[in-house]
C-alpha cells in the first residue's frame, strides 16, 4: 500500500474519510481517549484489514463507534435497564459498553460470542465522520497490537503508515488513555477496563458495580484490552507499586543498580519526583503533577513514547494511586510491565 494520506479535520477531509470508510479503507482518527482504527464495521472485508493492518489477534474484539445513542439498535438487542441511564450520563463520552449482540449486524461479532462493545465517542470530529460514513465503524487503536496507544497522528503514522488509506490530524487528544469498559451483560454490572469514566462515577449512579475479567463463551476476550501484557513500549519496563516515599527510594536503588551494571536507564515519573533524582543524570519524563491525574493520564501515552524512542535498557515508572482516573494510569502501567511489578507494604 502507498504512504498512509494526512488529513485534515475539516469537514472536506472528513467526507473524505467518510468515502474511504464506506469502501471498505480503513482510516485512523481522533477521539477523546485516544486515535482509533477505524473500518466499517458491518463490512467483514474492512473489518478483517483492521486485525491484519494491527497484527491483532482474532480473540481480541473490537469496540463498535456510534455517531449517536439512537444508532444502538443498529449492533445491540434486549437493552439492559441501566443502558438509557448511563447513555444519559456518560455518552458521548469514554464509555464502552458490553450489551447482547444484535444477530448477524456486526461483522466484528466472534463466533462463539453473542456480545458487543459499544460507545458514541465525545469528540464532535469522531461523531460527524460516523455520522458522514453512515455505518457504525470499528475502531480499536490505531496502533500495531500491544504496542503503545496513539494520541496523535504522529504516532499513528510511526506504527501504520502504509498499512492504512488515511489518518485525520486533529492534535492530540484530550484524555489520553482508552475507554471504561463496562459489561451490561453480568448482574451486577462488571468493570473489565478502567478509563476516563472512574469507577467512583458508575458507582454513584449503579450502587454495585464488580471488578474483573470474563472469558467469552467459547474462549477469547468478552472486550479488548485485558491481556497481561498490552500497551507496552519496545524496551521493558518495571513498575513499582506503594507508598510514595517507598516507592521513590525502590526507584532510585533500582536505577543505581542498572547504572553500575552499565545499562541505560529511563525514568517514568510524576513532575514532584524530579527534585528526588535531580543529583544525579537520569533520563527523565515527566507526567505532571501527581495531585491531577487526568493530566497524568493525558501525557502518559507520549511520554512512554519519547522515552522509548531513546531507547533505555530498563523503564521503571511507579504509580500514582487508584482514585478516579489514576486507577486507569495504574491499569495501563501493569500491563505495559508485562508481570514485572514490584508491591510494597
Amino acid at each position: 500500500m502507498a504512504a498512509t494520506r494526512i488529513l485534515a479535520a475539516d469537514e472536506p477531509s472528513l467526507a473524505v474519510a467518510a468515502a474511504l470508510l464506506r469502501a471498505g479503507e480503513l482510516v485512523a482518527f481522533p477521539t477523546e481517549t485516544v486515535y482509533g482504527l477505524g473500518g466499517d464495521a458491518l463490512n467483514p472485508h474492512a473489518v478483517a484489514r483492521i486485525f491484519a493492518a494491527k497484527g491483532r489477534p482474532a480473540e481480541d474484539p473490537l469496540i463498535i463507534h456510534l455517531a449517536a445513542a439512537a444508532d444502538l439498535d443498529l449492533v445491540t438487542r434486549d437493552p439492559p435497564p441501566a443502558l438509557a441511564m448511563l447513555a444519559d450520563h456518560f455518552w458521548p463520552g469514554p464509555l464502552t459498553l458490553v450489551l447482547p449482540q444484535q444477530p448477524g449486524r456486526a461483522a466484528c461479532r466472534k463466533r462463539g460470542r453473542e456480545t458487543v462493545a459499544v460507545r458514541v465517542p465525545g469528540l464532535p470530529l469522531a461523531r460527524r465522520l460516523i455520522a458522514a460514513a453512515g455505518t457504525p465503524i470499528a475502531a480499536p487503536s490505531a496502533n500495531r497490537f500491544g504496542h503503545t496507544s496513539p494520541t496523535s497522528a504522529a504516532h499513528v503514522l510511526a506504527d501504520l503508515d502504509g498499512r492504512i488509506a488515511a489518518v485525520i490530524d486533529g492534535g492530540a487528544t484530550n484524555v489520553g488513555l482508552e475507554s471504561t469498559v463496562l459489561d451490561l451483560t453480568s448482574t451486577p454490572p462488571t468493570l473489565l477496563r478502567p478509563g476516563g469514566v472512574s469507577l467512583e462515577q458508575l458507582q454513584a449512579l449503579l450502587g454495585e458495580v464488580a471488578l474483573g475479567a470474563k472469558v467469552a463463551p467459547g474462549g477469547g476476550q468478552i472486550a479488548p484490552g485485558l491481556l497481561e501484557r498490552h500497551y507496552a513500549p519496545e524496551h521493558p519496563l518495571r513498575l513499582v507499586i506503594g507508598p510514595v516515599d517507598a516507592a521513590r527510594a525502590w526507584l532510585r536503588g533500582e536505577a543505581e543498580q542498572l547504572l553500575a551494571a552499565g545499562l541505560r536507564v529511563g525514568l517514568l515519573i510524576p513532575d514532584e519526583d524530579a527534585a528526588f533524582f535531580a543529583d544525579r543524570t537520569y533520563d527523565l519524563e515527566l507526567l505532571g503533577p501527581a495531585a491531577q491525574p487526568e493530566l497524568v493520564a493525558q501525557r502518559l501515552y507520549a511520554a512512554l513514547r519519547a522515552l522509548d524512542a531513546r531507547r533505555p535498557d530498563r523503564i521503571l515508572a511507579r504509580d500514582i494511586g487508584i482514585a478516579g482516573i489514576a486507577r486507569a494510569v495504574a491499569d495501563r502501567l501493569r500491563r505495559a510491565a508485562a508481570g514485572d511489578v514490584t508491591e510494597l507494604g
